[in-house]
């Protein structure tokens, strides 16, 4: 049986005011084309089908028409989890209909009932074919019940010890097919100990960035296909548990990753993987350069390379102790007649006295947590103190998420 294995697609992404429609749905496009040459038995998105929880109409669009298009090929089997980014009321909307097409969505989790969230997959003739455990992002309401007078502390140690025992249960619950010898896999969302990103992915849930380790994940699962990070890893040696990865660049400090799909083909409970890298549909392009003339050239250049394509986007950083008037005009009227759209301009200093504790920042590069972390460091409270406070925060920011789904 043949497994892929995605996650992180975003869809209906807003990139510095540019929608990705496009890119989208080239890439949806290859991934229909390669389940047809690949021979896909089964397709596992592990959470952040969308951007946010109430995605643009084109973004539906693209979501839905691809799952039509998949049912209408050799791909017997969908499981979709849902990630942070999404809503489980705009996932499970057309649960009943989905399944009718052997699409299997899972939004929330019940920690009461950890076998809602087991996805028996049977061929025609009704036999079994695998077991998925199918765990969409945990949301910390689904986990505990909060405790009054607990500390950030005691938060992030309860919210890391129910993760682990949701995961133990599931795969309690999983170990009653272990006799069938056929594929046991489970889906996640969350930030596993080690994993190594592109940019500042910052915990989905209170306090440290560790959710769990790998070695916590049940021995019944013969794969972890995990989701949240943007970059395609194995977080052990064995590489039994798996980030697919983002499925186009989400930002420019993901330019340089290579984006993949992970291929399972397994003989029982066996399995050989293959990534299979995604193509780059539009190229996101970061030019740091110590003056103007030195940021043209390599524009110029840029526009050599990819003026078949769509316009790449660019970052341009100019690293100077000089001011640069009409910056932002000068570089318009340069790349006017180029394959190429500057999103992005700033300087920095080359030379920058440390001991002042200047630093320069763009309000845009920074996250609503990052801008508080700042304030804090500015104050002289305990770092217990602080913990709390973004402890606090992030409960905030978690319900007003909530608010708008």
């Amino acid at each position: 049986m043949r497994f892929l294995h995605t996650s992180d697609w975003h869809l209906g992404q807003k990139f510095i005011y540019h929608d990705r429609r496009v890119e989208h749905q080239a890439t949806l496009s290859w991934l229909l084309e390669l389940i047809q040459v690949q021979q896909i038995d089964c397709l596992l998105v592990s959470g952040d089908i969308f951007d946010i929880g109430n995605p643009p109409n084109y973004a539906r669009k693209l979501y839905y028409q691809f799952l039509r298009q998949v049912a209408e090929t050799n791909c017997r089997h969908i499981v979709i989890t849902a990630g942070n980014h999404d809503s489980p009321a705009m996932l499970d909307a057309p649960k009943e209909l989905l399944e009718l097409f052997s699409v299997h969505v899972v939004s929330r989790a019940n920690s009461d009932n950890p076998n809602q969230e087991i996805v028996a997959l049977k061929a025609v003739d009704g036999t079994l074919e695998a077991v998925i455990a199918a765990v969409p992002f945990l949301r910390d309401q689904d986990l505990r019940k909060s405790v009054s007078g607990e500390t950030g502390l005691d938060r992030i140690h309860a919210v890391r010890r129910a993760i682990r025992m949701h995961y133990e249960a599931i795969g309690e619950a999983a170990l009653a097919y272990e006799k069938e010898q056929v594929p046991i896999i489970a889906m996640g969302h969350l930030f596993v100990k080690n994993a190594s990103t592109s940019a500042k992915h910052d915990n989905i849930y209170i306090g440290d960035t560790a959710n769990i380790e790998a070695s916590e994940f049940p021995s019944v699962f013969d794969y972890v296909a995990l989701g949240h990070i943007h970059r395609p890893q194995a977080l052990d040696e064995a590489g039994r548990v798996q980030y697919s990865g983002s499925i186009i660049p989400l930002s420019f400090s993901e330019t340089k990753d290579e984006k993949v799909v992970k291929v399972l083909d397994f003989k029982k409970r066996k399995f050989k993987l293959e990534d299979i890298a995604i193509p780059s549909f539009r190229r996101l392009k970061t030019v740091k350069k110590a003056d103007l003339e030195a940021v043209k050239t390599r524009l110029q250049q840029l526009h050599e390379d990819y003026k078949d394509g769509l316009p790449v986007w660019v970052e341009v950083i100019v690293e100077t102790d000089k001011a640069i008037p009409d910056l932002d005009i000068q570089l318009s009227d340069w790349t006017a007649e180029m394959n190429l759209e500057i999103l992005k301009i700033r300087t920095t200093h080359q030379h920058q006295d440390i001991s002042a504790g200047i630093e320069n920042l763009n309000l845009q590069d920074l996250a609503p947590l990052d801008v508080f972390e700042k304030k804090l460091a500015q104050t002289t409270l305990s770092d217990t103190e602080r913990t709390d406070l973004v402890a606090t925060f992030k409960e905030l920011e978690a319900w007003m998420g909530e608010q708008v789904d």
